[in-house]
């Protein structure tokens, strides 16, 4: 094998369009640039949204939305991730950031009630979040929530 017979597979690469060759090739003339205007002549160019000098669609509608900071630092979690807590236990960011997988950069954390949520131990909530589902449960089993 020698460099110079190296060649691609059949089919690996196409001929480019030669445009602008006379009427038999079929993009003579204008060579598919169309007549007249920007566009058809060399350098026209205009940026991406112009829309020849009107005020363009992304500029006429108004701005809309935001990324809630707040959001993204609240932390869900299922009820019954507290099965394993013990007897009277002080449930808070930091019992949880303990005793889960939890992401170390939460602030905030909201319990919800999963398919097994019957508690059977006495846990009282402190900073923490809990759904409707979640506070009968608890009260149920004589915790508290503060």
């Amino acid at each position: 094998m020698y460099l110079n017979t190296i060649k691609s597979n059949e089919g690996a690469s196409k001929q480019r369009k030669r445009v602008g060759r006379g009427i038999g090739c079929g993009n003579g003339k204008t060579a598919g640039r169309g007549h007249k205007g920007q566009k058809s002549r060399t350098g026209g160019f205009h940026k991406i949204g112009f829309e020849g000098g009107q005020m363009p669609l992304y500029r006429r509608l108004p701005k809309r939305g935001f990324t809630s900071s707040k959001a993204s630092k609240t932390f869900s979690l299922r009820s019954n991730i507290l099965l394993n807590a013990e007897n009277n236990a002080i449930i808070d960011i930091n019992w949880i950031k303990n005793n889960t997988s939890m992401s170390r950069h939460a602030d905030q954390i909201k319990f919800y009630l999963s398919r097994h949520g019957s508690l059977k131990t006495k846990l009282n909530f402190e900073g923490v979040n809990v759904s409707k589902g979640v506070k009968k449960i608890i009260e149920a089993a004589g915790g508290s929530i503060k």
